[in-house]
């Protein structure tokens, strides 16, 4: 189980060191972006951020919620 996770945290550090840009959004999010900061006038820009960091973070808080569960009921079996 030991190597598993230092070969977990190796390859997952090779992966944030080794990264590529991409071009990974939907032509109208990228057009209200790009028009928001010429103009620099609305806030759309900002409420599209907002909501994609909303989106992000939903399946992060499933996660950790399924991660304590886990946690404590493992606790409780003794494993």
């Amino acid at each position: 189980m030991k190597k598993f996770i230092i070969s977990l945290v190796f390859s997952m550090s090779l992966l944030m060191f080794f990264q590529t840009d991409t071009n990974a959004q939907c032509a109208m999010c990228k057009r209200i972006a790009q028009t928001d900061k010429e103009n620099k006038t609305s806030d759309k820009g900002r409420s599209l951020n907002n909501g994609i960091l909303y989106l992000l973070s939903i399946p992060y808080l499933i996660g950790a919620a399924g991660a304590i569960a886990w946690y404590k009921n493992r606790k409780k079996t003794g494993n």
